[in-house]
């Protein structure tokens, strides 16, 4: 097993991940145990399928149909520890996910989920916020507010307690920036993670979202968690484009019961 800093430049930063490269799957029960184990916020697992990989997440809590950081962080394994050095095919719950060689880092080929707009926040956060949100909107797996302000974003306080009520879904905030095009932060509690440091998925949606606001395809987008994070995105047709690093902090052996 390997465990990755993905959209990081150096260790301890960015989002970390754990890979195992399987000549099959595990048992689904093995793979849920490793990932609970591990306690990071996902451990992703791929096989060869003779075109590209299989590629699988698991939270601590439960399997997921779309991880970002996980996913750059599987590719890094692919390409550090196994000589991949062309484009890598990954056939995912959301279709296929390309991953390539950009600049000293990687270049995530992602599907877009365009935005679905909501026309109130969901009972369960109804009174999490101090002002009332710009927007709200949701995709298949997130609920998305819009707020007035980075600072606004940057000093949430959130109620883990009552967005976990959204499970299965995922709560994202985010804001216009001055340094960056947007800034947001992403919470998973009902999936066993409170905060995300740097999440992929999520920008499916929020380039679609921001590139409509902003009337531009390029985007620079920063997650301002504690780690935090910074991502170049592009949005090319229904496809989200997005850069990052990602750096090994670890390599491992797995002790399996007989």
């Amino acid at each position: 097993m390997h465990q990755v800093d993905a959209f990081a430049d150096t260790v301890f930063g960015g989002n970390p991940a754990a890979v195992l490269i399987l000549d099959d799957w595990l048992p689904d029960a093995t793979m849920q145990a490793i990932a609970g184990e591990n306690n990071l916020a996902e451990t992703a697992f791929a096989r060869p399928n003779g075109a590209g990989w299989d590629l699988r997440w698991f939270t601590p809590v439960h399997e997921v149909d779309f991880c970002g950081h996980a996913t750059l962080a599987t590719a890094h394994t692919l390409a550090t520890a196994h000589g991949i050095t062309s484009e890598m095919i990954f056939l995912t719950r959301v279709g296929e996910l390309r991953v390539s060689r950009s600049d000293g880092g990687y270049r995530l080929d992602l599907p877009g989920f365009a935005p679905e707009p909501m026309d109130e926040l969901p009972a369960a956060i109804a009174d999490i916020f101090p002002n009332p949100p710009l927007s709200v909107f949701r995709n298949f797996e997130n609920i998305f507010v819009e707020l007035a302000s980075e600072d606004a974003v940057r000093k949430f306080v959130p109620d883990l307690l009552k967005i976990a009520k959204l499970s299965p879904l995922g709560l994202s905030i985010t804001a216009r920036s001055a340094t960056y095009d947007f800034v947001s932060r992403y919470f998973v509690p009902g999936a066993g993670i409170p905060e995300d440091p740097v999440t992929g998925s999520i920008h499916a949606t929020l380039v679609p979202y921001w590139a409509g606001k902003l009337g531009r395809n390029r985007l620079s987008a920063f997650q301002a968690s504690a780690r935090g994070g910074h991502l170049l995105c592009e949005l090319t047709g229904d496809r989200v484009l997005i850069s990052g690093k990602a750096v090994t902090f670890m390599k491992a052996d797995i002790y399996l019961p007989d």
